[in-house]
């Protein structure tokens, strides 16, 4: 009966999801590829894969360690990357593994799902921290493994007015590794089995960035001298203005302050660049393949998988998502580049983390504009504060857990989840 009561439920949104992915196709964020692949199509034709999925880029970066160590492990086994985003689509497919690849995840709706599994014939299902689609799970005819599984208080408290739904979805799981403590005991609380019940711990303090185009970052570098360089990492709708009081009030002081502006979603460029232009500043476009100069202001960086070499040129960066309602984007990736990070108030999707980083002085909150503004005076051009918050950050990071032993143990488990 639960499921039964989430399938009409999907069924009278159906028009709301499916008219969405066709409106995204026909305002040209999206190709009438995305769309097949969305509804089940244009997956790989493979045997025996192992099906890896994750919403987007945060989730399939902690993954990039276990997919690389789940191949050596079985590189007899392909593995398909699923994501619900184009950006976490593009993460994947620029890692070049061997033996991987990449498309959008389908709609929970069992014609695609099956669609789909029709083209991979998946052994294992792994999905990735809090991903649990009910369709996805309960329909699965093979093994079904959950990584990094988070689940907050209020995600808990919504649950529990659906225990059998939660419960249908949990004794579905062979296996769950938690992210954190709490996390463990909502999970055992709504019904996971003790037999599933894995070790804790997060992926995301071993993340391996890979390396940008050499030629590209050095034709870049003198342009963006990187004490001097604040990137404004993955931003949602309504946080370009924010950021931008800050940036352009802390010029004031720094005039040679630089900024590389990198929407969440690269199909908000027009809109982007708009606002940024507005400054006053002068505005290159990647996008658009125009070229900045020594007199750039702001580069606007609207393309798709180029983070690391973003990283890699700021001195400086801000975790978006945290100015908007989206609980901040991860600052596991700019500590591991060595960018000092700053961040807005709404941080719940690593609370955690970020409660270690404020706490130690590895990274700098700020509120509001004004903070921001304060904030960027005193580091812009001090190479040696902005490493040494690095630093902080990376120690205080690498105390959440050792991620090299929990991948060991994981794949040795999702391995013999292959073979049941």
């Amino acid at each position: 009966m639960p499921m039964l009561l989430y399938r009409c439920l999907l069924t009278l949104l159906s028009p709301v999801l499916l008219g969405g992915a066709l409106l995204r196709v026909l305002r040209g964020r999206e190709t009438w590829a995305d769309l097949s692949q969305r509804l089940g199509g244009g997956a790989p034709a493979t045997s025996g894969a192992i099906w890896l999925h994750g919403a987007s880029n945060g989730e399939l970066a902690s993954a990039r360690g276990l997919l690389s160590a789940l191949r050596a492990a079985r590189p007899d086994l392909p593995i398909v990357v699923t994501a619900n985003t184009v950006t976490g689509r593009a993460l994947a497919r620029g890692w070049d593994f061997p033996g991987v690849t990449a498309c959008l995840a389908p709609l929970d709706f069992r014609w695609a799902l099956a669609r789909f599994r029709r083209r991979t014939r998946p052994a294992l299902l792994i999905v990735m921290e809090n991903e649990l689609w009910p369709n996805r799970i309960v329909t699965a005819p093979m093994p079904v493994a959950c990584i990094g599984g988070r689940m907050s208080a209020r995600s808990f408290s919504t649950w529990q007015r659906a225990p059998r739904l939660a419960a249908t979805l949990m004794r579905r799981l062979s296996f769950l590794s938690a992210q954190d403590d709490q996390s463990a005991r909502h999970f055992a609380a709504l019904g996971l089995p003790a037999s599933a019940q894995g070790p804790t711990g997060t992926l995301k303090s071993g993340v391996d960035l890979p390396q940008p185009d050499a030629d590209t970052l050095a034709a870049l570098t003198p342009l963006f001298p990187r004490p001097d360089t604040l990137l404004v990492a993955s931003t949602h709708e309504g946080e370009e203005r924010t950021v931008l009081d800050g940036f352009t009030a802390a010029r004031a002081d720094r005039p040679d302050l630089k900024m590389i502006l990198a929407p969440r979603h690269p199909a908000r460029g027009d809109e982007v660049a708009q606002i940024a232009r507005a400054t006053g500043l002068t505005v290159a476009r990647r996008s658009a393949g125009e070229q900045p100069t020594p007199d750039t202001d702001i580069y606007l960086a609207d393309t798709l998988g180029e983070m690391p070499l973003w990283y890699r040129l700021a001195g400086m960066t801000f975790v978006a998502g945290s100015f908007a309602p989206k609980g901040g984007h991860t600052p596991f990736e700019p500590a591991a580049a060595g960018s000092a990070i700053l961040h807005g108030p709404d941080i719940a999707n690593f609370r955690d983390a970020y409660t270690a980083l404020d706490t130690g002085g590895g990274a700098v909150a700020v509120s509001d504009p004004d903070e921001l503004r304060a904030a960027l005076v005193q580091l812009a051009g001090d190479a040696t504060a902005q490493d040494a918050l690095a630093a902080r950050a990376r120690e205080f990071l690498a105390g959440l857990g050792d991620s090299a032993a929990l991948v060991e143990t994981l794949v040795a488990r999702l391995v013999s989840l292959t073979k049941a």
